[in-house]
């Protein structure tokens, strides 16, 4: 599967030069570091823990991470799939991602310089992926997407909303510490328009907000856990709120294909 798309939707080479410019700056030192912070980690922890929960993927699954970046939440999840395959486009990111694999003795994690990698998975995964992608690309993605799940897989995203309160009030107070966070091209989605493009492309689609302002928290004090952990238990609470629940800073995509294609569709405790 590839999150590439035809040559007249592909990416424009200068947005495509951006992006990994960006990028291999970024995976060439700065994202060891900050990702290694008390609460970075505490915050990838938590999505592991989470995509578990909402793929209900286990002992018997192969997984694919879009985008991988440097593995740390890959890593987190091998020991508890069969087998998880990692791919990005930034080899800065996949050498440090291999070596963290070599170091900590994890067999069952591989990683491939590109956005493709081969066979059929049990769930595949895009953790603030989808919004790096042009229009173009993101709309053919979940047809792409259909070729590469096993039937009952499931694809789990999580991207920043345009609806998000915390961006409203950075954007006003530190704009740029924002824009240190950002690339050019990258920007929020509105999560019932992409949500949409799967649902045409004969997914069964849920929406979740993941968070207010633990992951923002997170970013901006890497190194305070404790604040972390406070704002993680906050939004837990600030999430019961429909009412609240729009503003949030970040929406989960959970999918199943349910067409003839993928016959069996999600299990119920993937979709639950």
């Amino acid at each position: 599967m590839s999150a590439d798309t035809d040559s007249e939707s592909q990416p424009q080479p200068d947005v495509l030069q951006r992006e990994l410019a960006y990028h291999e700056k970024l995976y060439s030192g700065f994202a060891q570091t900050h990702f290694a912070r008390p609460a970075v980690r505490a915050l990838r922890a938590h999505m592991a823990r989470r995509i578990l929960r909402m793929t209900g993927a286990g002992g018997r699954s192969r997984m694919l991470s879009l985008g991988c970046g440097i593995g740390d939440t890959e890593l987190l999840l091998a020991s508890h799939v069969r087998e998880i395959v990692g791919v990005d486009l930034s080899p800065s990111a996949i050498r440090q991602a291999r070596a963290d694999a070599q170091r900590l003795g994890i067999r069952n994690a591989h990683f491939e310089v590109g956005s493709q990698a081969p066979g059929r998975y049990d769930a595949v995964i895009a953790i603030f992926f989808l919004h790096h992608l042009p229009d173009a690309a993101l709309a053919e993605l979940p047809s792409k997407l259909r070729e590469c799940l096993e039937p009952g897989g499931v694809f789990y995203s999580l991207d920043p909303s345009r609806q998000r309160l915390s961006g409203v009030v950075g954007r006003k107070l530190i704009p740029g510490l924002m824009k240190k966070y950002q690339t050019a091209d990258e920007r929020e989605l509105e999560a019932d328009a992409t949500a949409a493009l799967f649902r045409r492309a004969g997914f069964e689609v849920r929406i979740e907000i993941y968070d207010f302002g633990s992951s923002p928290l997170a970013g901006l004090f890497p190194g305070w856990r404790f604040g972390y952990r406070a704002a993680r238990a906050l939004d837990d609470v600030l999430l019961k709120s429909q009412a609240l629940r729009r503003r949030g800073s970040n929406f989960e995509l959970i999918c199943g294909a349910v067409n003839p294609g993928c016959p069996h569709g999600p299990s119920a405790h993937q979709m639950e």
